[in-house]
């Protein structure tokens, strides 16, 4: 493989999502948080220069290439066709906006769904909610025949892979997905509120594009499961993580009488009694279309290529070249234009690097080494992250501390953090040190805006590059600041995702880029220059207790009998061998044993390995992680203690959950170890 490390302008050379859910909190005024005693926050020197360094005008490569499969679209179509024999046509494109140039853009990108599959399917169709399993099992229970149909589905809920991975499973020929403006809390034209590019409400012409990869099965190239995918990789079948039907996105205003020809056929939409099966399309019943007689014909023609992906990789030195920490965002989008996915986390990564190149002007260096990368083909499924982490799993194992990612920097005001536990204590108190702009209210610092809005450090499960690492035990975060109910509505892989989006409503003047950027910078900064590694395995602690309530509340829905002894006294030698470790730390500190830091620093960066340590879950051996993992039927959200949990809510499998115990009692263990010796 042909590399080429450059160094970032973190030393002086210039260089240049995800989808997320509501918070659905009342708008009102936010108080500063009790705990900050001064405004503004007090920072030390090197904070300073960091803080200094950003602007809100200045916002733009690097390279290791792999070799995968992807596809392209060539042309698609769809048409409806009555049982009275009339027809509609839908554009399956766009509105080209007057006032949104990228939108007439001649190499704009047409709607089509990555990884899809090359067909054409003709059938009465059913609609299946947000496709979810429990939404075939209800229409199942219905009477409802799905072999040979095609599925209507409307987003959200699991990943869009998945609602075509169960309507294969359940015999459908074709999926058709469209955007509903149900999901865009109050800000609606139904509530009066007036559509982009005039108003913040959606646009109806929206599309969203992406990938229908199966998700929460692997991610990465769907052709080398495992590992790193090269000119001359030996290539899988890819059938069981790709779909083996066609499926089609479409706007909530082309699906408006597709869904309309449904109505009052079958079971009535409230009837169903299934949550989030009813949207807010006007003259829309959401009947689930038995018996309609109306019929679709699709048409999805793509190219399958295998071609090059570039990672844009930049390393600092540190004096201590066992210890490293990344930081990656990814900067491939599915439109022209890509504002807030990826290029709001693309610019905040530029700032970074510049802020680190006015932090070494003053002399000063990092402990640990800092790896920059500038991901690619993270929409089709996070490949540039899982091949690159494949191929260099034996380094990253040895020396990684953690991964710091940042997507969709910026889609809204609200910020948003998830991280693996150990990461909870930092994150949190570094949100004290950034004034945060909200809403037109001053003297806030990030930490007061999160704590009103959530309180709460999120799961990790997938979505965005953070997952390669943390299914090999690395510590990972993941940041950046969305919308909501109340917020302008945010394009998700539409056109509208455009640089006239985010100056007029998703961050004018972008003061929430700036925020979240100095955020990400503060936190590298205390990663690779604190003497003691910010890690805190402690914090785990109280997060394993609480994934074991709800593991506990999951079995006694059940009514199985299972096991849990071993996960308790695990999670009871973890907390022991925890304790021991902060114990010995503080000594180390106190006595200033530069060596025996060392050794604490090392245990603190290894742990979390041994949550990995027991072999991939059931069905799906990419992901290593025991304590969480995407959902099987979410792709996004996380489920904790997956193993177990799973194999009794979607295998119901007592005797696969009591192995799983062991298994997940074991991956603790291990883990504890790891900080006792």
């Amino acid at each position: 493989m042909r590399a080429t490390l450059l160094l970032l302008a973190a030393i002086g050379s210039e260089a240049c999502q995800r989808e997320r859910a509501f918070l659905h909190h009342p708008y009102r005024h936010v108080k500063r948080q009790s705990s900050n005693a001064t405004f503004p926050p007090v920072l030390d020197a090197n904070e300073q220069v960091l803080m200094n360094s950003f602007d809100t005008v200045s916002i733009s490569e690097w390279s290791y290439y792999y070799n995968v499969f992807l596809n392209y679209p060539i042309s698609n179509s769809l048409v409806l066709s009555h049982p009275n024999s009339s027809t509609f046509t839908p554009t399956l494109m766009e509105d080209v906006l007057e006032e949104d140039e990228t939108t007439s853009y001649a190499n704009r990108i047409p709607t089509f769904h990555g990884y899809s599959f090359t067909g054409n399917a003709s059938a009465e169709y059913v609609y299946v909610g947000r496709g979810q399993q429990v939404d075939f099992e209800r229409l199942i229970a219905l009477g409802v025949e799905l072999e040979g149909k095609i599925a209507l589905a409307k987003y959200g809920g699991p990943f869009r892979g998945l609602k075509v991975k169960n309507a294969q499973d359940h015999g459908m020929i074709g999926t058709v997905i469209f955007t509903d403006p149900g999901d865009d809390g109050n800000m609606t034209e139904a509530k009066g509120v007036t559509a982009y590019p005039h108003g913040p409400a959606r646009n109806p012409s929206t599309v969203q594009r992406g990938s229908v990869q199966f998700l929460s099965t692997y991610p990465g190239d769907p052709t080398t499961p495992g590992y790193a995918s090269k000119p001359d990789s030996p290539r899988a079948d890819r059938s069981n993580i790709t779909p083996n039907i066609p499926s089609l996105p479409i706007s909530w205003i082309e699906a408006q009488p597709i869904l309309q020809a449904l109505n009052g056929f079958g079971t009535n939409g409230s009837a169903v009694n299934r949550t989030g099966w009813v949207g807010a399309i006007p003259g829309v019943d959401y009947s689930t279309g038995a018996g309609s007689g109306a019929t679709l014909f699709m048409s999805n023609v793509m190219n399958d290529t295998y071609g090059t992906i570039w990672d844009a990789v930049g390393i600092v030195n540190g004096t201590n070249p066992d210890e490293v920490v990344i930081v990656g965002n990814h900067r491939d989008a599915w439109i022209v234009g890509g504002a807030a996915d990826p290029n709001s986390g693309s610019a905040v990564l530029i700032e970074l690097s510049k802020a680190f190149g006015a932090l070494s002007k003053t002399g000063w260096k990092p402990l640990r080494t800092i790896v920059l990368c500038s991901w690619d083909a993270e929409e089709y499924g996070l490949v540039g992250s899982t091949e690159w982490v494949e191929e260099y799993i034996p380094w990253l194992k040895n020396a990684a501390v953690s991964y710091l990612n940042v997507d969709v920097a910026v889609s809204g005001p609200i910020p948003d953090v998830s991280a693996s536990p150990d990461l909870h204590a930092i994150s949190t108190s570094l949100m004290k040190k950034i004034v945060y702009p909200y809403r037109n209210a001053t003297e806030l610092t990030m930490y007061d805006v999160w704590a009103h809005e959530s309180g709460e450090i999120g799961v990790l499960g997938s979505g965005s590059d953070y997952t390669a690492f943390l299914h090999r035990g690395i510590a990972s975060i993941d940041m950046g600041a969305g919308g909501g109910p109340d917020d302008p509505v945010y394009h998700y892989h539409s056109n509208y995702d455009s640089y006239h989006w985010m100056a007029t409503f998703g961050d004018p003047g972008f003061h929430t880029h700036k925020a979240i950027g100095q955020y990400l910078t503060l936190l590298l900064y205390h990663m690779v220059s604190d003497a003691v590694v910010p890690l805190e395995p402690a914090d785990y602690v109280s997060e394993l207790n609480t994934y074991l309530e709800a593991l506990q509340s999951d079995i006694s829905a059940s009514n199985f009998a299972i096991d849990l002894s071993n996960l308790t006294a695990a999670i009871s030698t973890f907390e022991t061998s925890a304790q021991e470790f902060v114990d010995l730390r503080t000594e180390a500190v106190s006595t200033n044993d530069t060596a025996l830091i060392t050794v604490q620093n090392h245990k603190a960066r290894d742990f979390s390995r041994g949550f990995t340590s027991q072999g991939g879950l059931p069905t799906r051996e990419f992901y290593q992680n025991t304590l969480f993992a995407p959902g099987r039927d979410t792709g996004y959200a996380p489920v904790t203690f997956p193993g177990i949990t799973e194999s009794v809510t979607f295998d119901k499998d007592a005797e696969l959950a009591q192995e799983w115990v062991k298994k997940t009692s074991d991956a603790i263990l291990v883990a504890a170890s790891i900080l006792k010796n």
